[in-house]
């Protein structure tokens, strides 16, 4: 892990998916649970056939992230200065394993959501200028002989129409020793010309074991959490590290709890608790909340389709469309920064239809 004065001056603007005192993937020099995945890439940049657009798939909080940042360092780092090697891993101590973590190095690019100077909140998608000021490295020369260039894409959820179509430009017709590596939560939703165009790697969520570990591996000023608490985090977190860290906060925990007791009560659960729920997670700083309770819901209609899988497709089908819906509106709202409070009652009100049915 690289110095805390480093990491302090990397944290002056606040980006999608920070943690509270948690190192953000390109300050992780350790990846578990992907050796497959990171062997593809060892694979094929020892055969010199790296190619250009890598599409990283999987759930949100697994490591992708963490990985394209991995390749970044490996490839960003004078070959000169490394032993030949069956893994990504660079030195903490190597200078490009500082350059990569404070995002300084000259031929590496993140393209990302970051809160603007000033501003109050991040932005809700990245824009087409941030993306061109971001692909303008590739107009450039690349810094030192022969060396690739990296651009992260950290999501590709979070590009907009036009800042989709200047990345698909780019990797239409890419550079010499440029390399994408574009991070996506749900790649079936991804233009298909983007898709197309991409080496796909699909990450897997993380067993309970793992998530434990990564965990526990986290430096000062993560408190180490007890065990029950960690235990009962890693079990809900369906393999995402975010997930689990999200559910060792009280008041998240608390979240993902009240939200439980009201599914547990469908087709009835009591209306003043699930206004009060709505009130709670229309605060301002509620983002988080509510995606524990939307990942909840989710949870709940996974394990209702499981239980109920004799009763065939026709019974199902309300339940499905009830949880498209839900999520359609949570996009929405998130979108166009609407009132959450009719999302949470909706969501309840459907659920309860399709329990009902």
């Amino acid at each position: 892990m690289r110095p805390s004065s480093a990491r302090d001056a990397a944290r002056t603007e606040a980006e999608a998916g920070d943690l509270a005192n948690i190192p953000r993937p390109r300050e992780q020099t350790r990846l578990l649970g992907h050796a497959a995945a990171e062997a593809a890439f060892v694979s094929a940049l020892a055969a010199g056939r790296l190619h250009h657009a890598w599409l990283i798939g999987g759930p949100a909080g697994i490591g992708k992230a963490t990985l394209a940042y991995r390749v970044a360092r490996r490839l960003v780092a004078d070959p000169r200065s490394l032993a030949a090697s069956d893994s990504l891993d660079v030195p903490e101590d190597h200078p490009a394993t500082r350059q990569v973590a404070a995002l300084s190095h000259p031929n590496l690019v993140a393209l990302r959501r970051v809160q603007a100077p000033g501003a109050k909140t991040l932005p809700t998608r990245i824009s087409v200028d941030a993306a061109r000021e971001a692909l303008a490295l590739f107009g450039s020369t690349a810094g030192g002989e022969g060396g690739w260039r990296v651009c992260i894409v950290d999501s590709a959820e979070d590009l907009n129409a036009n800042s989709a179509n200047a990345l698909l430009k780019m990797i239409e017709e890419p550079p010499p020793r440029a390399i994408f590596l574009i991070v996506s939560h749900a790649p079936g939703r991804l233009l298909p010309t983007i898709r197309s165009r991409c080496r796909m790697l699909s990450l897997r969520a993380l067993p309970e074991a793992d998530i434990r570990t990564v965990i526990e591996g986290f430096p000062p000023p993560f408190a180490r959490p007890d065990a029950a608490a960690l235990g009962r985090a890693a079990a809900l977190c369906e393999g995402s590290v975010a997930r689990a860290v999200a559910l060792l906060d009280p008041a998240t925990a608390a979240v993902e709890a009240e939200v439980s007791a009201l599914l547990a009560g469908l087709p009835e659960p009591d209306g003043r608790r699930v206004l009060k729920l709505a009130e709670t997670l229309a605060g301002r700083d509620a983002e988080g909340l509510l995606a524990t309770a939307l990942d909840t819901i989710q949870r709940h209609v996974a394990a209702e389709l499981d239980r109920r899988r004799g009763e065939g497709p026709a019974r199902l089908l309300g339940l499905v469309e009830a949880a498209e819906r839900i999520a359609s509106s949570a996009r929405e709202a998130a979108i166009y920064n609407l009132d959450r409070r009719p999302l949470v009652l909706a969501a309840f009100r459907e659920l309860a239809a399709a329990a009902r049915a």
